[in-house]
């Protein structure tokens, strides 16, 4: 028995060919755009813009408040002078012009932790419902909350206001008995405020991520006999923590350096008032002590540099996990 050898075709050869140097994926091409010469002196030229003026704050946060008053950041490199003043009067400090920011660090924890589990608690089981329960209805239902990412967050102010004097006065009394110091302060409104305000985005990106989980996942696991509660922790949280982590850092973000939704629903004494609302009283009512501030910026810069730093590998993820699918 002889064999014969089987010669592929020219053509197919020359499809081949094209196919192994063309980009495979989508991924591919992003990658070769943020990858460019021109891409990468953008983004040099990006972090220089940013990086020299917060390296001045850096340093004025430093310098004693009369230099800063009358003379450039730059000047430190020929007159070099170095005090901790600035910050033991922004964070030892009791008096009227100039207090404490420990109460109200704690605030702004206080008000953006639950600010933003809240919203992505939330917001997962929505996106999961959108993405994998059919119910009559859906496709509306979906359109309608990603059209209120257009309505003005000051356009809402008013009736939430009314809404919270109606329903979360009961609330709030009897959230007094399980947890007194909390709701003595009451930032109940705060919570419930941030909450409303981040669920349609939170609802929208999630659901893109989601919807985007392999059918055939899903599928075997009601096959086994696991229901929606199963699927929605064992598989889709799991597998949407990149997205998940992605948003909860945007999220806390906006909590932390929120001052309008602050002043509006806080009561604005030092018991809820956060970091964002005592760093605008830092400068005196005629902007005498501006040189202040730049020591209460980069307290107020310690924890989310934190978050982000602690959350980088899944924010990266989370940020690629879109142009990944091919």
């Amino acid at each position: 028995m002889t064999s014969t050898a089987i010669t592929p075709d020219p053509e197919i050869r020359d499809v081949d060919d094209a196919l192994n140097t063309a980009p495979r994926s989508r991924a591919d091409r992003v990658k070769q755009r943020l990858t460019s010469p021109w891409a990468t002196l953008v983004a040099i030229v990006i972090a220089v813009l940013w990086t020299i003026p917060t390296f001045g704050l850096l340093l004025s946060s430093f310098r004693p408040g009369d230099d800063i008053r009358t003379s450039g950041w730059w000047t430190f490199f020929t007159n070099p002078q170095l005090t901790l003043q600035n910050y033991q009067e922004v964070l030892l400090s009791g008096s009227a012009s100039s207090p404490q920011l420990g109460e109200y660090f704690v605030n702004s924890l206080i008000v953006a932790i639950p600010g933003t589990i809240f919203p992505l608690v939330l917001a997962s089981l929505a996106a999961y419902a959108f993405a994998w329960v059919k119910f009559k209805g859906s496709g509306t239902l979906f359109v309608i909350i990603f059209a209120l990412q257009i309505v003005p967050l000051q356009m809402a102010l008013i009736p939430l206001l009314q809404m919270f004097v109606t329903f979360l006065q009961p609330f709030q009394e009897g959230l007094a008995d399980a947890l007194p110091f909390i709701s003595e302060r009451q930032y109940a409104p705060i919570w419930v405020a941030h909450t409303i305000f981040a669920l349609p985005l939170a609802i929208f990106l999630l659901h893109n991520f989601i919807s985007e989980i392999p059918s055939e996942v899903v599928e075997a696991a009601r096959v086994d006999g696991a229901g929606h509660g199963q699927i929605f922790f064992r598989i889709i949280l799991p597998l949407a923590m990149p997205a998940i982590a992605s948003f909860a850092i945007f999220q806390f973000l906006w909590v932390w350096n929120d001052l309008l939704v602050a002043l509006v629903f806080s009561s604005g004494t030092p018991d809820t008032a956060p970091l964002t609302q005592r760093l605008a009283e830092l400068a005196g009512s005629r902007g005498e002590n501006w040189d202040r501030l730049t020591a209460g910026a980069f307290v107020s810069l310690i924890v989310p540099l934190i978050v982000f730093f602690g959350l980088q590998r899944f924010f990266v993820r989370g940020l690629l996990a879109g142009s990944a699918k091919g």
